[in-house]
């Protein structure tokens, strides 16, 4: 079941996100920034388990970002990851955005949900406002990609 996530949900979207953090897939969260971002937060629970999260964040008046995109590892090839962006699209649609972008190593994972591959120039400067607290600032490899939700 996916939903909207709960101060309940936190610990576990940290713990999620963390454990890709820690293998080089995405940026840390804190547990306090999880809280200051919560309400942007969707969850897919299990039997009681937060078993897969995403947020979207709003960068511009058109334009936001699938963020902290993570499913538990024994949970996938679920399609659990496929059902979270697909409902972050709809969440964007409701909310006026007219296209989401994700900056990812996932480009397969990405395409197969619609999204393309696009200069990281096309994005907004605002775009990139985490990454000072990515230590591959300086090398940045990750793709953006974006979907056209009109």
């Amino acid at each position: 079941m996916i939903r909207a996530a709960t101060s309940d949900d936190a610990q576990a979207i940290c713990d999620l996100v963390n454990y890709y953090a820690e293998r080089g897939r995405m940026l840390h969260r804190s547990l306090e920034s999880i809280y200051e971002s919560l309400r942007d937060f969707l969850v897919c629970k299990e039997q009681e388990r937060v078993v897969g999260c995403v947020a979207v964040s709003i960068c511009w008046k058109d334009l936001g970002e699938v963020r902290s995109l993570a499913v538990a590892p024994d949970c996938q090839g679920k399609g659990i990851g496929r059902k979270l962006v697909e409902q972050a699209a709809e969440v964007a649609r409701q909310i006026g955005l007219r296209r989401i972008f994700a900056l990812t190593y996932e480009t397969k994972f990405f395409a197969s949900a619609g999204f393309r591959v696009v200069d990281r120039e096309a994005l907004p400067t605002k775009v990139w406002r985490d990454c000072i607290y990515c230590p591959r600032a300086d090398a940045c490899d990750e793709i953006a990609m974006i979907l056209d939700l009109t």
